[in-house]
């Protein structure tokens, strides 16, 4: 079970070594910008409504970060480890959680573990802690992951590797950190996850782990590792999908997954992260952008933004050598550096992340489909049995305003239009006469109008 400050977390996520302008390729170490220069982002963060900054890898690696080197030290074009100490002072100050990316499925090919296995063939005491294959000559093949060749692969069977993960994760949550992401932990079998997991909880009990899973068994997964949660890639592919084909009937039938998993556990959900195509580059006209906005912040779930797509930033993942670098963008030195182009994206989502934290029972709510059609969808919202609102808002040291109060009976309207014209969804008069909390939306005699490319929340 999750802990409970999960519930009121919204988390912006962050790519640093692309957001400081560190060189990716690793032929420039110099730092330019180090994690203490996040600290004048902090209050957009928190301004914009999230609760903890999610960071991308931050441990000393060759390049782009999950190639590791050292789990111990922060990389050294971002600094020293006095930086991420003032990063960690300066979010805990605003009440904001911090999340770090733990890359333990593979290291890069420099790593001293591993090139001390190959200087000293099988019987090295590092040898057991990688996916090595040794020949006759006592020479070694290194499995790779997914084969990349520049990340090899640790052996999840050594105790070793687990000693490793265990002892990197406790270190870093004694510095402050809250929350972890473990990158590629689906090709990490289950069972390292359960002998590493009561460990550091076991240490450090409030720490919440989500694991990075794009296809299988989320659930299964889940149960078996003792990971708290899961990427919801599914929802995440149905939601840009289904809008930019103008096809609900997609998106709608993913929901009802999303659903069932609700009842294990609460995934991970987003429309953007440092992997995927911007969901402003994935959507031809900008305007469904709100849309997916609105299903993330409406749909049960703990929600990431991605930093830059609160100012629709625009980027394309292709699969070259330097395909990330266009999703992963320097920003400037501080938030007054971005075009005031961005400011109608940055207060949409202002007001869609508010209307989520003043209802957190929306972390596990369910959804019931009133109205389904290509280009139309109305869904309600209401809270999941057993769910509470103390009306404190979380733990996070943020006001929130409004009165929820009890979550019993209260319930929230979706309604989403995406054709250029408008349109009316069938309501019945219940519905019809709540008032209209976000967006645009007429009640009529036939039901709800929405305007061209509309959408609203009621409650």
């Amino acid at each position: 079970m999750e802990p409970e400050w999960v519930e009121h977390s919204i988390w912006w996520h962050l790519y640093p070594l692309g957001f400081l302008g560190a060189d990716p390729t690793g032929a420039d170490r110099t730092p330019g910008r180090t994690l203490a220069d996040l600290v004048p982002w902090l209050d957009h963060a928190q301004e914009l409504g999230c609760s903890g900054i999610a960071l991308g890898p931050i441990f000393a690696s060759s390049t782009h970060g999950y190639d590791t080197l050292d789990h111990f030290a922060i990389d050294e074009r971002l600094g020293t480890e006095a930086d991420f100490d003032t990063f960690v002072a300066a979010c805990h100050e605003r009440g904001l959680r911090i999340m770090l990316d733990g890359v333990f499925n593979h290291v890069g090919r420099q790593h001293p573990d591993l090139l001390a296995a190959l200087e000293g063939g099988p019987q090295a005491p590092t040898a057991g802690m990688f996916a090595l294959e040794w020949d006759e000559h006592g020479r070694a093949s290194i499995g790779d992951f997914e084969g990349h060749d520049l990340l090899a692969a640790l052996d999840h069977g050594s105790p070793q590797v687990r000693r490793l993960v265990t002892d990197v994760m406790t270190r870093w949550c004694a510095k402050g950190v809250d929350a972890w992401r473990l990158d590629a932990a689906y090709a990490v079998p289950a069972d390292f996850w359960a002998g590493v997991l009561p460990a550091v909880r076991e240490a450090h009990p409030e720490v919440y782990v989500v694991g990075e899973v794009i296809h299988g068994d989320y659930v299964d997964i889940v149960e078996r590792s003792g990971m708290d949660a899961v990427t919801q890639y599914e929802l995440w592919k149905a939601i840009w999908s289904g809008l930019e084909e103008r096809n609900l009937y997609e998106t709608a039938w993913t929901m009802g997954r999303h659903e069932e998993l609700l009842d294990r556990f609460v995934p991970w959900t987003f429309v953007g992260n440092h992997d995927v195509t911007r969901i402003a580059s994935q959507l031809s006209d900008e305007r469904m952008l709100a849309h997916a906005l609105l299903l993330l912040l409406t749909l049960g779930g703990t929600p990431a933004i991605y930093a830059g797509d609160e100012h629709a930033f625009r980027g394309v993942k292709e699969e070259r050598e330097g395909g990330d670098d266009e999703i992963r963008p320097p920003f400037p030195d501080t938030p007054e550096g971005l075009s005031s182009l961005g400011e109608p994206t940055y207060h949409l989502h202002q007001e869609l992340i508010g209307l989520r934290r003043r209802h957190p029972w929306l972390h596990r709510a369910r959804h019931e489909q009133r109205h389904l059609a290509n280009e139309q969808l109305l869904y309600v919202m209401s809270p999941r049995e057993g769910a509470t609102d103390d009306g404190s808002g979380g733990d996070d040291g943020q006001s929130r305003d409004g009165d929820d109060g009890a979550p019993g009976g209260e319930r929230l309207v979706v309604a989403l239009n995406l054709a250029d014209d408008g349109a009316v969804l069938p309501a019945d008069p219940e519905i019809a006469g709540l008032p209209v909390l976000a967006g645009q939306a007429e009640a009529t005699e036939d039901g709800l109008l929405l305007p061209p490319l509309g959408w609203a929340v009621l409650g």
